[in-house]
């Protein structure tokens, strides 16, 4: 409080003073001075303090005591009367000092620049769009799980339930491997846990399913190269093409830009479906029409270090795993995919592709395995997304999966939209299975 004071005795003179304004600009003193003396001198003891007592005093009231020591200045140079009336008006009405503004708040800082994403970690499965997730993921399996649940409503655990649970699994495209490992699994937690009720032994085939899927759990790491090099693959019908727009989604929404490559140059209006979702997802596409794939391949991958996106996509044609001639061909465009990231340009491109990435139908059921086992032998795959899981009666084929070829199994998709394509997880998978 005294601190103040002392730092503001500066600042209260113009408001107590209207003795200081008229001095310097009043007129030359008139001839007979005497009569004025006694019209201005009872003002500077009375009216000295209204003034200084009106909207200054309340604004400031550390600048009251500051109103006495001004009287002295206003004897040493009187003012004419005419000139006094004047001056009383112009200081009436001046306000004090105006308060010093207060600090204006720091201004926010502009949201930085997304760092290119170091991975596509899973999202919280208790979060709200999860659970979405998940009512989509049980409507897709329906019909798996419904035959599997009807196992485990009798009363009793015998050999009979053992026997009808196998029949379901295969069934469900799970394999002959991937089911005798499940039951024998399941045995054997049975046992441990001393379990009695039909119930509780599906519960305990839920986490059998879960430690089987575990390996498949992977996210797709992206920032470890610039730009990252994914290149899908897939036979005619997978879903391919409409996959890679939903992975663009997720990739943009994780605040990495994207550049697609049309490579898909055999397939009629391939390159217009790609521009579609390019559209959609507003990112760049490069494409030639009736271009060689590998050629539009070495292009994108050329155009994404220059413009240093984050991630490259390539489309590329639909080949059958029996089709010999034309599975060289997609280890064509990955021997020109690798020339063109060690063309001179910038460095941090390592030796792309960076992925390989296989999309199989859901539907397929054990004819998925074959796929996977074809294409991982021609072009040594890095992951799996598994499409058109709505619906289908053969939603065990990922168990099939883990045991014969345990590919990572970055994504899966329950229908058309954007939002149906989700990063994967083994226990929510085998919930909605055993749903």
């Amino acid at each position: 409080m005294f601190s103040f004071f002392k730092k503001k005795p500066g600042a209260t003179a113009p408001e107590s003073g209207p003795p200081a304004e008229p001095a310097p600009a009043a007129p030359p003193a008139p001839a007979d001075p005497a009569p004025l003396a006694p019209a201005v001198a009872p003002p500077s003891a009375e009216a000295a303090p209204p003034s200084a007592g009106g909207l200054g005093w309340l604004r400031n009231p550390f600048a009251r005591p500051a109103a006495a020591p001004v009287t002295p200045a206003r004897e040493e140079a009187p003012a004419p009367p005419e000139a006094a009336a004047p001056s009383m008006p112009s200081a009436a009405p001046a306000p004090a000092p105006a308060p010093e503004p207060a600090p204006e708040p720091a201004p926010e800082l502009a949201p930085a620049l997304p760092e290119p994403i170091q991975e596509l970690a899973l999202p919280d499965p208790v979060a709200t769009p999860r659970k979405g997730w998940m009512d989509r993921l049980r409507g897709g399996l329906r019909k798996t799980s419904a035959s599997i649940a009807t196992v485990f409503t009798g009363t009793r655990i015998d050999d009979a339930l053992y026997e009808e649970l196998e029949d379901a699994l295969l069934m469900a495209d799970t394999g002959v491997k991937a089911t005798e490992h499940l039951l024998a699994d399941l045995k054997r937690r049975v046992k441990e846990s001393r379990a009695t009720d039909p119930a509780a032994v599906k519960g305990l085939l839920a986490d059998a399913l879960t430690d089987l899927l575990q390996p498949l759990e992977k996210p797709l790491v992206i920032g470890e190269f610039t730009p990252t090099v994914i290149m899908v693959a897939g036979v005619n019908g997978a879903g391919k093409t409409t996959s890679i727009g939903k992975l663009t989604r997720h990739l943009a929404q994780a605040g990495a830009s994207v550049l697609l490559a049309a490579a898909d140059t055999f397939r009629a209006a391939a390159r217009e479906q790609l521009g579609v979702w390019a559209d959609r997802n507003t990112v760049e596409i490069i494409s030639q029409e009736g271009g060689d794939p590998a050629a539009v391949s070495y292009d994108a991958v050329i155009a994404g270090r220059a413009r240093r996106k984050d991630v490259v996509l390539v489309d590329t044609a639909g080949r059958l795993p029996t089709q010999l001639h034309l599975m060289e061909e997609l280890r064509k465009i990955k021997r020109t995919i690798a020339k063109a990231g060690n063309a001179p340009g910038p460095d941090g491109m390592g030796s792309p592709p960076h992925e390989v990435l296989l999309v199989i139908d859901g539907n397929t059921g054990q004819n998925a395995v074959t796929q996977v086992r074809a294409f991982d032998d021609a072009l040594q795959l890095t992951g799996l997304i598994v499409t058109k899981l709505d619906g289908t009666a053969k939603g065990g084929v990922l168990a099939a999966i883990a045991q014969e070829r345990p590919l990572p199994v970055y994504f899966i998709g329950v229908g058309e939209k954007l939002e149906d394509l989700e990063t994967f997880s083994a226990r929510e998978f085998a919930q909605a299975l055993l749903a």
